[in-house]
């Protein structure tokens, strides 16, 4: 079948490097495309993946026609442009694992998580990434502890796929369904109210008056209008979560820049925290999205600092980087030194136009957090009531997420005493449903029929993790304790969890020896006759945790004194304890305890 030609529009845009490119396909081509897919293989494509293809077929990355192949990507990491010269500052590529069957010349269907058909890839190239130049050279560091740094090193598969895209739809999504837009959508928007110079801007954070302030000074400055367009996609871990940030942004539009001077769009990109080259690509984003203008902070996109408290990039290579870029992308940069709030003069200024001796105020985001937290007052100067009200109501949602408890250990080592233990405790001491998820039982149910093989052992953490997921995302507490040896599974279970409330890994230390001499069940026994095989820490490998919260050796420690210290480090509120309670307690012995906060 002969490719289809990609979507032609009566109106002519634009974008970054040529015409706005869209990669939906229609009419017979489209027709073609949805009765051959049934024929293809699929390939449901993770959260990251799925954004990157939005704003594929949406003409948000234009001018890519699809998923970099080889060249295109060596090029990108290397020199921040395609092979043909054009600026692309990040490599746009899917990723799949090890040992999948993919082959040049082949097409693939572009699933969601449900299996959706959304689009075609037309395989070219099918590559191994060198990922170690790759985060060198995007990122500016291999430290895991920069996130995107640590996607790409734990997260992404080892095989790169690229291809033309041909596209059948885009994703369904049903939140703030009518603050989402193509660009196409918006730039035709824009031309028909006759906006002409629009200042795009974003910040991962709810916006306060400095913000605003920041706002109408670009657009006094270079006379337009301003496209609200926060992102929607993946930002930082612990961010404040996307429904309470365009809460805030629709607080700001509505009653503070109105509809006349500013327009609220919903962009759905997966941020990879990449400083200097992700300013670079917004700025392009942008410009597809009809943008004359687009404002840079200070640290725009940064990550923050590395464990050594040294910041990943300094605070302004973000708006050099734009700025160099600008004219090639055809999109002027407004780069902005701090808002701070001047007492004096009952207004925000740049941190560089304060005058001598004037009264500086500000609030970090930690102050505001930890203010929220204690219900304490939010100055008016700070922020709008509108916006305060806004973020109560989320730190409120928060202390009532849901938790999950996670105990892994060698067999025998005393997990599900311990769990059993705490599930009690937590049903008598809190109000929340709790849920005791032990291995064993899981095995007779969920994982029936699973063996103990490696790849068997993953699922059935798997498994555990996402029964423990949907009780977390709903509020309640998932006790689960399993031996799950393999510390990727376990990551992966954190990172799944964490999405949705609070994750605690209790590391049951106990050694080997006491183990065997335990050995309730028999396991260490019939191992030693040969009678079993695969039993962790004799045939098979346990890979300790890395970084628990918690870690409990249970050789010379009395459960109820091991369970009282996971739930202080939980901050679930006691009862007061008799003084025989006390004495008793302090008399058992205690657990090597290390905590991170």
């Amino acid at each position: 079948m002969s490719k289809p030609a990609k979507r032609s529009n009566s109106r002519s845009f634009r974008g970054h490097g040529g015409p706005l490119r869209e990669l939906i396909t229609h009419g017979e081509d489209h027709r073609a495309w949805k009765e051959k897919i049934v024929t293809l293989p699929r390939l449901n494509l993770n959260n990251r993946q799925l954004y990157d293809l939005e704003l594929l077929l949406n003409g948000g990355f234009s001018p890519l026609r699809g998923f970099l192949d080889a060249e295109n990507y060596a090029s990108v990491v290397q020199h921040g442009r395609l092979s043909d010269g054009t600026i692309w500052p990040i490599p746009i590529v899917l990723d799949v694992a090890e040992g999948r069957a993919f082959s040049a010349g082949q097409e693939i269907a572009l699933c969601d998580a449900f299996g959706k058909p959304l689009a075609v890839l037309s395989v070219t190239s099918v590559y191994r990434p060198d990922i170690l130049r790759e985060a060198t050279e995007v990122y500016g560091t291999i430290d895991p502890a920069h996130p995107g740094v640590k996607y790409l090193l734990q997260e992404t598969g080892r095989v790169y796929l690229g291809g033309e895209i041909y596209g059948l739809a885009l994703s369904d999504q049903y939140d703030f369904s009518d603050l989402r837009h193509t660009p196409r959508q918006l730039r035709e928007w824009f031309a028909t109210n006759g906006w002409e110079r629009i200042v795009g801007f974003q910040t991962r954070n709810p916006l306060h008056r400095a913000h605003v302030a920041m706002i109408q000074r670009a657009m006094a400055q270079h006379g337009a209008r301003a496209l609200l367009h926060p992102v929607v996609g993946l930002t930082k871990e612990n961010d404040v979560d996307y429904v309470t940030r365009v809460r805030c942004y629709q607080k700001i539009h509505r009653h503070h820049l109105g509809a006349e001077a500013s327009k609220l769009s919903l962009l759905p990109l997966a941020m990879r925290m990449a400083g200097p080259r992700e300013a670079v690509l917004h700025a392009i984003i942008r410009k597809n999205y009809g943008c004359t203008h687009f404002i840079v902070g200070r640290d725009h996109a940064g990550p923050g600092a590395d464990a050594t408290g040294r910041p990943f990039y300094n605070p302004y290579d973000a708006q050099t980087a734009a700025a160099k870029a600008a004219d090639e992308i055809g999109i002027e940069i407004i780069p902005m030194s701090e808002f701070v709030y001047v007492a004096e003069r009952h207004q925000y200024l740049p941190v560089n136009e304060v005058p001598t001796g004037h009264t500086v105020k500000k609030i970090s985001g930690t102050q505001l957090r930890q203010m929220l937290a204690d219900d304490a007052e939010i100055p008016e100067w700070f922020s709008f009531p509108e916006v305060i009200e806004v973020l109560r109501r989320s730190t409120q949602r928060q202390r009532n997420s849901g938790l999950t408890v996670f105990f892994t250990g060698l067999p025998s080592a005393g997990k599900s005493t311990l769990a059993t233990r705490l599930y009690a405790k937590l049903l008598e001491l809190q109000d929340k449903a709790v849920t005791l998820l032990d291995g064993d039982v899981i095995r007779q149910h969920l994982s029936k029929g699973l063996g103990f093989s490696k790849e068997d052992r993953d699922i059935n953490i798997a498994r555990i993790g996402f029964v423990a997921s949907e009780i977390t995302k709903h509020g309640g507490i998932a006790i689960c304790a399993a031996v799950s040896p393999y510390e990727e599974a376990r990551r992966k279970n954190r990172q799944l969890i964490g999405r949705y409330g609070r994750y605690v890994e209790v590391y049951v230390s106990t050694p080997l020896s006491v183990c065997r001499q335990r050995d309730p069940k028999g396991l260490y026994s019939r191992a030693a006759q040969g009678l079993s095989q695969n039993v962790t820490g004799v045939t098979d490998p346990y890979e300790p945790p890395k970084s628990p919260e918690i870690t409990i050796d249970t050789t010379d420690i009395d459960p109820e004194a091991a369970v009282e210290r996971i739930l202080q480090y939980l901050g679930i509120p006691r009862p007061e304890h008799s003084a025989s309670d006390q004495l008793r307690a302090e008399t058992r012995g205690a657990a090597r305890n290390t905590t991170s906060p």
